[in-house]
């Protein structure tokens, strides 16, 4: 089952490898008599499963660079350098990881971006927005709900309420709100 299938929605063990296969795996985990036993057999049955991936390397390489510019490359760029087709790196990433290279790189970018949040002070939307690279603050505001459903405001006044209706909760730092 390729990634692509998998991507924003939900599956178990049973619906990817079979009723069978995940019934031989509960019971060997199971019957393992320490938690680290259980993650060797896990270990183990992942391992048996692996296989080899066309491109994987160039997603690895492309998404290892994404990832640590926050998804600010120029996904052509990678391409380029890569020496590979934009449809090639399309097919490949949605194979192995679900999503396009763009995909990702908004994904890295967004929530880089809601991270540096800080929803105790003021926020200058079209600063947040340029400082991220959006186009627009109207290309950010809709990005915004597509990943949250919320506006941008309506984001800030959840959390803050999360934080003055839950001081000091474990969920207290985290970006997306706890509604």
């Amino acid at each position: 089952m390729s990634a692509a299938e998998l991507c924003d929605r939900p599956a178990t063990v049973e619906q990817i490898w079979g009723q069978p296969a995940a019934a031989g795996l509960r019971h060997r985990l199971t019957s393992a008599d320490a938690p680290h036993e259980m993650l060797t057999v896990l270990e183990e049955e992942l391992l048996r499963r692996l296989r080899a991936i066309d491109g994987l390397d160039i997603v690895r390489h492309m998404s290892s660079a994404i990832a640590a510019t926050g998804g600010a490359v120029p996904i052509s760029e990678l391409g380029m350098a890569a020496r590979a087709s934009s449809t090639y790196l399309a097919k490949r990433f949605k194979e192995v990881i679900g999503v396009t290279p763009k995909r990702l790189a908004r994904s890295y970018r967004f929530t880089s971006t809601v991270l540096a949040l800080d929803v105790a002070a003021p926020v200058d939307w079209g600063d947040v927005a340029a400082r991220a690279g959006y186009f627009d603050q109207a290309h950010f505001v809709r990005e915004f709900r597509e990943y949250t459903g919320l506006t941008p405001t309506r984001y800030v006044e959840v959390r803050q309420r999360f934080l003055r209706e839950h001081p000091g909760h474990a969920l207290d730092g985290w970006p997306l709100p706890a509604d």
